[in-house]
């Protein structure tokens, strides 16, 4: 079964909720906030997609950071940094199988389930 990681209050999220579900394809939900995914889960999601994608920096979090946090980001201490800060992924993230994605987007989901 898909998994996907979010926020319930972020607008994305609810858009790749409401689309999954209007497809009835059914997917567990895990909330950054209270549910934050452990260390090696999230160094597999950096290694798969790289810091760039990851990072949301448009966040709110991520403005709030010192330039030396911000800096943080892209060394070894990412993988900490985004446990401290879950607000500071993108989102949502995507697992199923062997698929990993972040962000919505129609197309590739519409592949990824084939609907």
């Amino acid at each position: 079964m898909p998994t996907l990681f979010g926020i319930p209050n972020c607008d994305t999220v609810r858009k790749t909720r409401k689309w999954l579900e209007s497809r009835g394809i059914s997917h567990d939900f895990v909330d950054l906030r209270e549910n934050t995914p452990p260390s090696s889960q999230i160094d597999a999601w950096l290694t798969t997609l790289g810091a760039d994608r990851l990072i949301n920096r448009r966040s709110t979090t991520y403005k709030q950071l010192d330039d030396s946090q911000r800096a943080a980001l892209d060394g070894d201490a990412a993988v900490s940094a985004l446990r401290q800060h879950p607000t500071l992924i993108k989102r949502p993230v995507l697992e199923w199988q062997h698929i990993l994605l972040v962000g919505f987007s129609e197309q590739e989901y519409t592949a990824v389930f084939n609907v």
